[in-house]
């Protein structure tokens, strides 16, 4: 078996979290008197930490940014959150892996708390053998951070070439290289395949179909 820990991207991997995302940024922006009718022009801040997006698409020094973050949760925890809908496909993938003993680890970029909500909502929670996010106050926020973070408290750090992660942007692969494990970029999500071949992903596939071949 090629690779027995699955560590999964959440938003633009197994959910299709675009619209609670955008309109979550949208009513941030609107506290600082930006205007964005067009929801589709959000759509990078879908994947990175959302403080690093604010400073980086709007210039937002670290106060700003701070206090964007905090009016996007104010959306988000509340109607955002559920603003999303799970990929065609993704419970039987999950299924499937379960099926052949793999374990199956969500690392994501958002709170881990609203993470195990989205997937309770869904009711994905139960595929999940590990369920690793940021925090809030930003002790942990990157995605190099939050792999660590997954491979530590599952005992992994040993088993480092068993171990791939499966994502949509190039955060997700760079956190990949940065822990040494393989990665595998998605193109149905929200990064394209430019910027996952830039990013120097393990491999680039088109649909779960094609994920699966790489895993076996």
């Amino acid at each position: 078996m090629k690779y027995s820990y699955l560590l999964l991207d959440l938003d633009g991997t197994v959910t299709d979290s675009m619209t609670g995302i955008t309109r979550s940024v949208q009513y941030a922006l609107k506290h600082f008197g930006i205007e964005i009718k067009e929801l589709s022009l959000l759509q990078p801040f879908i994947g990175p930490p959302l403080k690093d997006s604010f400073k980086e698409f709007y210039h937002f020094t670290e106060e700003q940014a701070t206090l964007a973050t905090s009016k996007y949760h104010e959306y988000f925890s509340s109607k955002g959150i559920f603003e999303n809908a799970v990929y065609p496909g993704i419970k039987d993938f999950l299924q499937k892996q379960k099926k052949e003993n793999k374990q199956i680890l969500l690392a994501t970029s958002k709170p881990e708390i609203l993470a195990k909500q989205i997937l309770d909502h869904f009711e994905l929670s139960f595929y999940f053998d590990f369920i690793g996010g940021a925090t809030f106050d930003d002790s942990r926020s990157s995605k190099k951070d939050v792999i660590n973070y997954v491979l530590e408290n599952c005992q992994l750090k040993n088993k480092l070439d068993k171990c791939i992660m499966i994502g949509d942007r190039k955060h997700d692969i760079e956190g990949a290289k940065a822990n040494h494990i393989s990665s595998a970029g998605v193109l149905y999500g929200y990064g394209s395949k430019e910027e996952l071949i830039q990013a120097k992903a393990d491999y680039i596939v088109k649909d779960l179909k094609e994920l699966q071949t790489v895993l076996i």
